[in-house]
């Protein structure tokens, strides 16, 4: 299976190198993605768009064998860049993984909240951040990731979310819950919260957790990597 890799806001391919191993070790091709604008720090990313990254993401889908569908795995923001290619691709998605975040809906913004300078996010001072997002990440971790980091482009977090084609509510996903639970995220999802609002659609939904902070890539690979596979096997 084609394992389509998407990382969310300040990070590139690279932010899955301890995830990959553990895909292909398990008989699969793992494709981490570095997005538009986050090939490194000194790149123009004023008018990388939010269609630039989900265009990519399409791309790696065509770029696979055409006879068989992939994964797509998005994590935070790239969950919902990934929901937007499951959009253009509906028939190429065997299935996508949300790992610590939500599939944005149609009209909505990736993440509007973040500060933004001549064009583009920087990774805010971990102040800025819920204790529960940082949990199972050291002082040297976090260093490690802020030195790694990669300014996001502005547009990708303000631009609308555009999506036309219902079928991608017939591709099955697996919600991974890291710094909440998956019984907060289903009293959200009950409760009709705007953020959210695209599970409701989704005719097959599995919700897992795995307790750590909101980069699990970093903090529990492993982990990560068992519940990529079991969401595979299914």
């Amino acid at each position: 299976m084609e394992i389509i890799l998407v990382p969310g806001l300040w990070l590139d391919g690279s932010s899955w190198k301890q995830v990959v191993p553990g895909l292909e070790a398990a008989g699969h091709s793992a494709r981490p993605l570095t997005l538009p604008g986050m090939e490194s720090k000194d790149v123009d990313r004023s008018r990388v768009t939010l269609r630039d990254h989900v265009d990519a993401v399409t791309r790696e889908i065509d770029a696979c064998h055409p006879d068989e569908k992939v994964v797509l795995v998005g994590h935070s923001a790239g969950c919902a860049i990934a929901h937007a290619a499951v959009d253009a691709r509906p028939d190429r998605v065997a299935r996508a993984v949300y790992v610590g975040g939500f599939p944005t809906g149609d009209g909505d913004a990736l993440a509007a909240g973040f500060p933004a300078e001549n064009g583009e996010v920087p990774l805010p001072a971990w102040s800025e951040f819920d204790a529960e997002d940082l949990a199972d990440m050291d002082e040297a971790a976090r260093a490690a990731f802020r030195e790694r980091s990669v300014p996001s482009p502005e547009r990708v977090t303000r631009d609308p979310q555009r999506l036309v084609d219902e079928r991608r509510y017939d591709v099955p996903v697996t919600a991974v819950a890291t710094e909440y639970t998956t019984g907060m995220l289903r009293d959200w999802i009950a409760e009709g919260a705007g953020p959210v609002r695209e599970f409701t659609h989704i005719r097959d939904v599995d919700f897992v957790d795995l307790p750590t902070g909101h980069w699990p890539q970093l903090t529990r690979p492993d982990d990560l990597v068992r519940v990529i596979l079991a969401a595979v096997e299914s």
